[in-house]
């Protein structure tokens, strides 16, 4: 696992954006998907297309790495599905697991001050934190203060509890004493409220926190999601690559929204899908079809033409 200490403007380094000037599709080595509204399509299924789109890009060398906002345990039955065995890059960046053994290879770590201040500003706004911590042997995702009452569905986070409530590890005094070890957070409201909470994040704590607020593809409200500066997805795909002996130059990142900007401009070749925000399609080399349409089968594509351009010329026929 990556040491504590590194420093945040080191890893804040990582997300310059890189020149995509003359991208190569044949220079790909790595393949890094987002999930939900990439991989997954509106109906939160991995379909059949797709699998064979991904096997096809496996069969030509390049190695597939899934790189998402969801919780460790929520990403591994997308991961068998597409039979990829490569680290996990979830919660935007904030925590990298092998899916083989489960071991941790890299998480982020709040300061203590940093985290204290966060959670009280939070609960000061009337919104709930909700923690995560390294707990996937321990059987539970995270931390909050409370689980609904069933009959009081009022809001999206409620929902979100309810809908995970035998992942939770309750603390009611979570905002005083939070557990050791919190890599990433959220709290979860109206869009408005969200954009809110994060400008005030921002402002309390300037080039300290990670910080984005996006819709939750399977809840009803919008995130604010938290986390140390420096720590995103590019960064746990950069930390990915190294160990597979991967230049930064020859990683193709894929998304939708938001938290994968910063995987798409640092990226060798950035690809937003058809239903990504404007913000991302602006940020990406190329476009492709929908995640309900033909994106992943444009991607392999795209990437397959790319290795057969760039494929050495055959030998003389001595047959």
């Amino acid at each position: 696992m990556s040491d504590a200490s590194d420093t945040a403007a080191a890893r804040a380094a990582l997300a310059q954006p890189r020149s995509h000037a003359t991208p190569r599709a044949g220079a790909i080595r790595l393949l890094a998907l987002d999930v939900d509204g990439t991989v997954c399509n509106s109906r939160h299924e991995v379909a059949d297309a797709t699998c064979a789109a991904i096997a096809r890009v496996r069969a030509a060398g390049i190695r597939v790495v899934l790189a998402t906002g969801r919780r460790y345990r929520d990403t591994l039955p997308v991961a068998a599905r597409l039979g990829i065995d490569a680290p996990l890059v979830t919660a935007s960046g904030a925590l990298v697991k092998d899916p083989r053994s489960h071991a941790t290879l890299e998480r982020a770590a709040f300061d203590a001050d940093l985290l204290a201040g966060v959670l009280r500003l939070i609960v000061e706004r009337g919104h709930e934190p909700i923690l995560y911590s390294d707990s996937y042997a321990a059987g539970f995702d995270f931390h909050c203060r409370r689980l609904p009452d069933p009959a009081a569905m009022t809001s999206g986070v409620d929902e979100y509890l309810r809908v995970n409530r035998q992942l939770a590890d309750v603390r009611p005094d979570l905002h005083h004493a939070p557990p050791a070890g919190i890599f990433a957070g959220f709290a979860m409201g109206p869009h408005g409220a969200m954009r809110d909470l994060e400008a005030a994040l921002h402002g309390a704590w300037p080039g300290r926190l990670a910080l984005h607020t996006i819709r939750s593809p399977r809840y009803r409200d919008w995130m604010c999601e938290i986390a140390p500066m420096g720590f995103t997805k590019w960064s746990g795909l950069v930390a990915v690559a190294e160990r597979l002996g991967i230049e930064p130059d020859a990683i193709c990142a894929v998304g939708d929204d938001v938290n994968d900007l910063p995987m798409i401009r640092a990226a060798g070749l950035g690809i937003a899908m058809g239903n990504a925000t404007a913000d991302v399609r602006a940020a990406a080399t190329h476009v492709v079809g929908t995640h309900d349409g033909s994106g992943m089968d444009d991607v392999a594509d795209l990437l397959l033409a790319g290795l057969a351009q760039t494929a050495p010329p055959a030998g003389p026929n001595v047959g």
